[in-house]
């Protein structure tokens, strides 16, 4: 759906398309994970209804919108940022509605009426350079990890990711869990930005052991699409490890590279130790 309107700001004339909106069946992608906060019965004694459909997806559900509006130029020269709410569980009918200018949207994702997710997303007018990967340190991920807590995620830490290989069986894999229903992805053989994201999660879970854990937002910058074919690997320092009403927060600073070129940078926040329900 398209709606166009017109207002006008500080003397100047601006229109604005409402875009969406785009449904998608939400999809549990994570119910066998390490992390069970997507379990049923553990989600359910932090006060969830159930298990948690992934952050990371429920980004993925929102990039929709930047491509319907900009297509492949999103994914070589956008930026996004997302919040994550309220829950989005399996079976629901999440919504995704955005105001957007000609470079600039809102985007919002609700289920039922109530608002889960927010976040934005623009278009640069050209590609930003990317930063020097040789100013991200490559760490290895250990091959035993430590359990997460102040030490083995103190601010100034280097990590790394395991590579992963983006294989056209693991590529339609992805799209089927994400509902992602946009031909670009198939037709140019383009890796889905959600699995970018998704990238800051194993710069986490292949360093420490979590218990329960909740990805709470990211904010995106983009430098060039990845392809099926290419192997993604990402290197982050961890910027902040922090107490905020009895929940332990670490926030990331990475870069995500495929076959070594950096594509994206994200900022990645997380709830590595939720504070235990009474």
């Amino acid at each position: 759906m398209l709606l166009v309107r017109t207002f006008v700001k500080a003397g100047i004339r601006m229109s604005t398309t409402k875009l969406g909106p785009y449904r998608v069946s939400a999809y549990n992608t994570a119910k066998e994970s390490e992390n069970k906060i997507h379990d049923d019965a553990v989600a359910q004694r932090f006060g969830f209804r159930g298990g948690l459909v992934p952050g990371v997806d429920v980004y993925a559900y929102m990039t929709h919108l930047p491509v319907e509006a900009w297509g492949r130029a999103w994914l070589e020269r956008g930026s996004a940022d997302c919040r994550f709410l309220r829950p989005v569980y399996e079976g629901a009918t999440a919504t995704i509605t955005s105001d957007a200018a000609p470079t600039a949207m809102t985007l919002e994702l609700t289920v039922d009426g109530e608002l889960c997710a927010t976040g934005s997303a623009a278009l640069r007018d050209a590609p930003a350079a990317p930063p020097d990967a040789a100013n991200f340190v490559e760490a290895a991920a250990p091959e035993t990890r430590p359990p997460a807590d102040e030490a083995s995620l103190m601010a100034g830490k280097w990590l790394g990711m395991r590579p992963l290989p983006v294989t056209a069986d693991f590529a339609a894999n992805y799209l089927r869990d994400v509902r992602e229903s946009h031909p670009l992805y198939v037709r140019e053989r383009l890796v889905h930005p959600g699995m970018i994201l998704r990238t800051g999660n194993w710069l986490l879970t292949h360093n420490v052991v979590l218990g329960p854990w909740i990805h709470v937002g990211s904010t995106i910058n983009n430098f060039a699409p990845a392809r099926v074919g290419q192997t993604l690997t990402a290197r982050a320092r961890v910027i902040a490890n922090y107490d905020k009403k009895g929940h332990r927060f670490v926030d990331l600073d990475a870069l995500v590279l495929a076959d070594g070129t950096p594509i994206a940078r994200i900022a990645h926040t997380a709830i590595y130790r939720p504070r235990q329900i009474p």
